[in-house]
């Protein structure tokens, strides 16, 4: 029960980063924004880390084990959020990024057999079929003018899908002496590196940037501070060290077909913060979401 919690805890978090993603945009560019998140994170864990004992205390690496943490930092945080944060600014909507992100279900099983041969039976696969057709209708319901936005925000949420999986199997592979924190610590300190990397590179070759722009109304600014602050707090460490938690307890594949919940929590958000009304079709779609969960766990239990 406790990895279940953990993982929609996760999903939970995650569904307002679309959110906290668009609100921190105002003052930061996508590359600024993935810097300074997981900057705070990489802090955030390191002071927990070196402070507190147990499984929140850091380990060290053995030699024959770098390579994986250093894979998983290139798939996930460095292509992922990067890859995520444009997409979220091409999309026209939180909830239709996250339609796209979410499809995640399909992919993994796929990865997993291929690199884990981790098998999916058929009532797997139904339930993965039946919460990604009820993902989509609670999005396409009640739109009559369907806008995705940016067409290129399709392919490349797709990547951005296949990096996710990829991070999925990484965490299955590294051995489980490593504690969740541990391994959440050592993959994003590494895809920090790999963004400073990156924006030292952009400013040599396009100038300085100004992480702040100061020309910004102050209620802009203060939410774009609390957005930046959820990501780094939250989305960044809480949620990482809850999917790994999962990952590493229930499989890959049953971890990741929670993602369809994902669009369900982003539309409640959607309506508790800004009133965005939730018609008849995307309360359907949110019960046959919820019934494909309940059709997966059936061939779990089985």
């Amino acid at each position: 029960m406790v990895p279940y919690i953990a993982v929609i805890t996760a999903m939970l978090i995650w569904a307002g980063s679309g959110i906290a993603v668009k609100e921190a945009l105002v003052l930061l560019s996508p590359l600024q924004l993935v810097v300074v998140r997981f900057t705070i994170a990489v802090i955030l864990m390191l002071c927990v880390g070196l402070l507190a004992s147990g499984q929140l205390k850091l380990q060290k690496l053995e030699r024959g084990d770098w390579w994986l943490f250093v894979l998983a930092g290139i798939f996930q945080p460095f292509l992922y959020f990067i890859l995520e944060t444009y997409s979220y600014k091409l999309f026209a909507t939180p909830t239709i990024a996250e339609a796209f992100l979410s499809t995640n279900p399909l992919i993994a099983p796929i990865f997993a057999l291929i690199f884990l041969r981790e098998r999916s039976g058929w009532l797997t696969w139904l339930g993965i079929i039946v919460s990604t057709a009820g993902m989509l209708l609670l999005v396409l319901a009640g739109s009559d003018n369907f806008e995705v936005g940016n067409l290129w925000g399709v392919p490349l949420a797709l990547v951005t899908v296949c990096m996710a999986a990829s991070y999925s199997i990484l965490l299955r592979k590294i051995p489980s002496k490593y504690t969740s924190l541990t391994i959440v610590f050592w993959g994003q300190l590494i895809g920090l590196i790999l963004f400073y990397l990156v924006y030292g590179v952009r400013c040599m070759v396009y100038g300085g940037e100004n992480m702040v722009q100061c020309m910004v109304a102050g209620e802009q600014l203060i939410r774009s501070l609390c957005g930046v602050g959820y990501l780094g707090i939250f989305s960044s460490v809480a949620a990482f060290v809850l999917f790994c938690y999962s990952v590493r307890s229930i499989g890959v594949v049953t971890a990741n077909i929670f993602n369809n919940v994902r669009p369900v929590f982003t539309a409640l958000l959607m309506l508790c913060i800004f009133g965005e009304q939730l018609p008849l079709g995307k309360w359907i779609g949110i019960f046959v979401i919820v019934l494909g969960l309940f059709i997966c766990q059936k061939q779990r239990k089985n």
